[in-house]
């Protein structure tokens, strides 16, 4: 899944932990649309209008869809969703859906950003993203002001009792700020939505395009609805079945794995800040990480700049090889000038003065969708937390924690010397919340569903590879795996060969022999 580094989120994705307004784990069985109270879902066409907002292309079109709050209690509550599209301009075969991971990522920035990327795929589609329940302007969780600090206080070397203190005040404030939706978050439910906008859209089956995170929820989709399932790419796959501390583990060997390859091009070049000695430079990376957790150094706005905050900076740059120039240009910066500005830009928290963030007083419980502008820039952090808690049975007490913790160090540490104490930390991500649902980890399994298509890269520092095969083993003989043998997080907008091959498959249903391979490519872009 998708790291999100901000000050704010100092414990990797570790403590968004909601105590009050808990997830309740939802019903996991698929639901026809004749099921008593979801008829009129089901019954709705979407009204679709050009975009509102400074710099929306002028053939993006904005709608919406509306869904039960509790799809349980269809009749208490409901919620609107955001969509965005562009139109085929060859004869359309419906829609395909798209969503680019997090959890917590937003549908209509992610599309605007990357558009021309899936441009492509407007020869037969209508491309259609959305801002899943929580995000963006789809009734948006967040934690406000005053989580921040408590935030920041937790680590892998914060006493245990005192990290879950601050972890259980935070609960109470990320609560107040979160509404309605909070209880209701979750993939099992996100997938329901995709059922309904299956409809409104008018396509008899969902064709889909996610990455990362937005693979678990189309494997999810095919688990649920496996005869509404058509043409399906998961791109970066995530694992359907490891614990939260297993998942740490893996992140921290993928991000160490690309670490490496980072420095192995850096020496390469005269301009590196570490030298043309691959193994010393290496070296000098945990030196530097270590002497700034020991003495940081003033960042943007006055605040410290910390070992911590240079693990961030660095896992953002490693999700594409097309930000290494700028990470090294930015390392140059801090090793020889003490200037921390580009790696708080790619850090993407510390930069922010803490008046920056809208604070949201009163949560809005009517399911509306929120202005662009009133999204509070802590939703991703503050999604991610609360969907993968939402998807995790596992709930350990305090002395099961400090124990987990303990064992783990070493191991964490060998995975990474860099990484692994910023990863740690998730072991404490889901304390004191209801257990989660345990429909991904027991029932996505066998999926009797038309091929799908999945991506794994094999330099991937989020995803590893071995996660799209043990995934492709559960979903069983409908999983089609396509060996990306580059580097980054995900391949369809990386590599030319993934991007044909994907594009081939949504447009006109031609699937590569599974276990074939794309080469590396020379460039991130084309």
């Amino acid at each position: 899944m998708l790291s999100v580094h901000r000050r704010f989120a100092v414990v990797g994705a570790a403590t968004a932990t909601l105590t009050l307004l808990a997830a309740t784990p939802p019903t996991a069985a698929a639901t026809a649309d004749d099921r008593p109270g979801l008829s009129r879902f089901y019954h709705q066409k979407i009204t679709w209008a050009a975009c509102e907002g400074d710099g929306m292309p002028e053939d993006l079109q904005c709608g919406k869809v509306t869904v039960p709050l509790d799809y349980a209690r269809p009749d208490r509550g409901t919620l609107d969703l955001a969509l965005a599209r562009y139109r085929a301009t060859g004869r359309s075969r419906g829609s395909v859906l798209l969503n680019f991971g997090g959890p917590g990522g937003a549908g209509m920035p992610g599309l605007v950003a990357s558009g021309k990327d899936f441009m492509g795929l407007t020869n037969g589609y209508d491309v259609v993203t959305f801002d899943p329940r929580g995000v963006g302007r789809s009734s948006p969780v967040s934690c406000g002001d005053g989580a921040d600090e408590l935030f920041g206080a937790v680590s892998a070397d914060t006493d245990v009792q005192a990290a879950l203190d601050a972890v259980g005040k935070a609960a109470d404030i990320c609560a107040k700020h979160s509404g309605a939706v909070l209880p209701h978050i979750g993939t099992v439910n996100a997938s329901r939505d995709l059922d309904v906008m299956r409809q409104a859209l008018g396509d008899k089956k969902l064709n889909y395009l996610g990455f990362s995170y937005g693979t678990r929820l189309g494997a999810v989709y095919a688990a649920q609805f496996p005869e509404k399932t058509g043409r399906m790419v998961l791109d970066g796959v995530d694992t359907l079945t490891e614990p939260i501390t297993e998942q740490g583990l893996s992140g921290a060997e993928g991000q160490q794995t690309a670490l490496d390859g980072f420095v192995t091009w850096c020496a390469k070049s005269m301009a590196c800040p570490f030298g043309q000695d691959v193994r010393s430079a290496g070296e000098q990376v945990l030196q530097l990480v270590r002497s700034l957790d020991e003495e940081p150094v003033p960042s943007d706005y006055g605040q410290e700049f910390t070992g911590q905050d240079l693990v961030g900076a660095i896992s953002q740059a490693l999700y594409s090889k097309a930000m290494w120039p700028v990470l090294e240009q930015a390392l140059a910066l801090l090793v020889q000038d003490g200037d921390t500005h580009a790696l708080t830009q790619l850090y993407g928290g510390s930069s922010l003065p803490a008046t920056a963030t809208p604070v949201r007083q009163r949560p809005r419980d009517d399911g509306g969708l929120v202005d662009a502008e009133d999204v509070p820039l802590d939703n991703l952090p503050a999604a991610l937390m609360a969907i993968n808690c939402a998807d995790d049975p596992d709930r350990p007490g305090a002395g099961e924690v400090a124990r987990q913790i303990a064992g783990l160090r070493a191991a964490y540490e060998e995975a990474s010397p860099v990484f692994g104490r910023y990863r740690l930390a998730q072991v404490l991500m889901c304390y004191g919340r209801p257990k989660g649902t345990d429909y991904i980890r027991e029932k996505v399994r066998d999926v009797p569903a038309s091929k799908m298509l999945l991506v794994g890269t094999r330099g991937d520092p989020a995803t590893p590879y071995r996660w799209t095969l043990e995934t492709a083993r559960r979903l069983g003989s409908s999983a089609v795996v396509l060996d990306n043998k580059g580097e980054g997080h995900t391949g369809y907008t990386s590599s030319k060969c993934v991007h044909r091959k994907v594009d081939d498959f949504l447009l006109y249903g031609s699937l590569p022999a599974s276990g074939s391979s794309c080469g590396p490519e020379n460039t991130d872009s084309y």
